[in-house]
């Protein structure tokens, strides 16, 4: 068997993992609830909030670009902060994982039912999970190609839906031949009808739409030529989020007036319906189902990969460090497989409210994640003795004020009733973690490892 990863992810397949993560059924069906909270103004929060997890990426692809190791920031927080803070960071990203997994295979469920409305909910979670984990099996090339063609259907409805936008404000496509205009940005309460205020209670919420966008981080010890893909993937990536993002944003509030989003449905479904596409709701159902695959694919891929770079340190099973022939770690796989069924078992128990349990829960995993990444590099940066090729600009300002926003994004985590569950099950978790550490002998076996 082989003992090392296989290097066989290309500039393409990374980068379009990050953009598989990060535009999901959120975009696509969620779009009008986050609206409704700042207007127009969510336009300067998504600037402004990604601007920040640019940072965040900056940090992480340049420990990444000098150091490709699998384990990615748990690697790089065990090195530069210590086992404990390592451990930490795999284990909660590893939940993270879990977490989103069983809401992703939950919503394939969901949509699935809309084709099927007399099939249980639990049959397409279990199918996911099935077909998921049996593509994981194989090759990381089996797993980069999948996650392409999985992005690219994305990419395209969007790209199609900003264009198709246009076209009606500027030619009046699907409007009589009258074009739109962009008046609605601001003839409805202006661009901040809500005040600052509401653009301010957005930016918690359209942060975690970036969550998963450090899988960069996660490929980079199975990427080719990591010191060149990784730096492209990580400039390119958040400039495309970006665009695909503030594009169709910009597109839907232009059309609709902001306060009569949410009213008809998914703003994608009456854009298409309007220019002519009598089967948008097939369509974007459609869509939606890919992007949860998409996004169930590398939840599946990078859980596993965090158990195998767990197991090497000695803080997880040994047996989860070992690979396969095709450079694959089966049994952290295979592991991550199974805590997934337990999310079949929520959906055949409470198929109505598991997916909004998992993502109100997982806040908390996110902010940690990108908070130990930062502060990893801080350190990592103190012990570099010449200037790295691709480094975080104004280092260390931008690491503080970025440090800065996701404390106070937690801060707004506990303002809100509905998110205040993820400060108390994240400290628990933490809790529970740190019992294990001290009392679970896992300082024993990462000596053991060492050796």
């Amino acid at each position: 068997m082989t003992q090392t990863l296989q290097r066989q992810l290309t500039p393409r397949h990374i980068t379009f993992m990050a953009l598989g993560m990060c535009i999901g059924a959120g975009l696509f069906l969620g779009s009008a609830s986050t609206i409704q909270l700042a207007g127009p103004s969510l336009l300067f929060a998504y600037l402004f909030g990604g601007t920040m997890i640019f940072i965040i990426m900056r940090a992480l692809g340049e420990m990444a670009a000098h150091e490709p190791i699998a384990g990615s920031f748990s690697a790089y927080a065990h090195k530069y902060l210590g086992p404990f803070a390592g451990y930490l960071t795999g284990w909660n990203y590893w939940i993270l994982m879990m977490g989103v997994g069983i809401a992703e295979s939950t919503a394939v469920g969901i949509y699935m039912k809309a084709w099927f409305p007399a099939s249980p909910q639990w049959i397409w979670a279990f199918a996911s999970v099935a077909m998921i984990g049996g593509l994981n099996l194989m090759a990381v090339k089996v797993y980069g190609e999948l996650e392409f063609w999985f992005a690219l259907i994305k990419v395209l409805t969007v790209v199609a839906m900003i264009a198709g936008g246009c076209a009606m404000i500027w030619l009046g496509w699907g409007n009589g031949g009258k074009p739109i205009g962009l008046s609605n940005l601001w003839t409805h309460g202006g661009w901040f009808p809500n005040g600052i205020t509401g653009m301010v209670l957005a930016l918690p919420v359209l942060v975690f739409s970036f969550g998963g966008i450090e899988t960069i981080g996660m490929a980079a010890a199975e990427a080719a030529q990591p010191e060149r893909t990784i730096p492209r993937a990580v400039n390119s990536v958040i400039w495309r989020i970006l665009i695909f993002y503030i594009g169709s944003l910009f597109v839907i509030m232009a059309i609709y007036p902001w306060n009569a989003l949410g009213t008809q449905g998914s703003p994608f479904v009456t854009t298409f319906a309007r220019l002519g596409i009598p089967q948008a709701a097939g369509l974007i159902n459609f869509v939606v189902i890919t992007a949860a695959l998409s996004s169930f694919n590398s939840t599946m891929f990078s859980g596993s990969r965090m158990l195998h770079s767990l197991a090497t340190k000695g803080q997880a099973p040994m047996a989860m460090g070992r690979l396969s022939a095709q450079g694959v770690p089966v049994r952290g796989v295979l592991v991550t497989l199974v805590f997934l069924l337990f999310g079949v078992l929520m959906n055949y128990l409470v198929p109505g409210r598991i997916f909004g349990m998992m993502m109100s829960i997982l806040a908390f995993n996110t902010v940690w994640t990108w908070g130990m990444v930062l502060v990893a590099h801080w350190r990592f940066r103190r012990q570099q003795p010449v200037p790295l090729a691709f480094r975080l600009r104004w280092f260390p300002l931008s690491s503080v004020v970025c440090l800065a926003f996701l404390a106070f994004v937690l801060v707004m985590l506990g303002y809100s009733a509905d998110t205040r569950v993820a400060l108390y099950v994240g400290v628990i978790w933490l809790a529970l973690l740190t019992v294990g550490y001290r009392v679970g002998g896992i300082e024993q076996r990462m000596r053991m490892a060492s050796a």
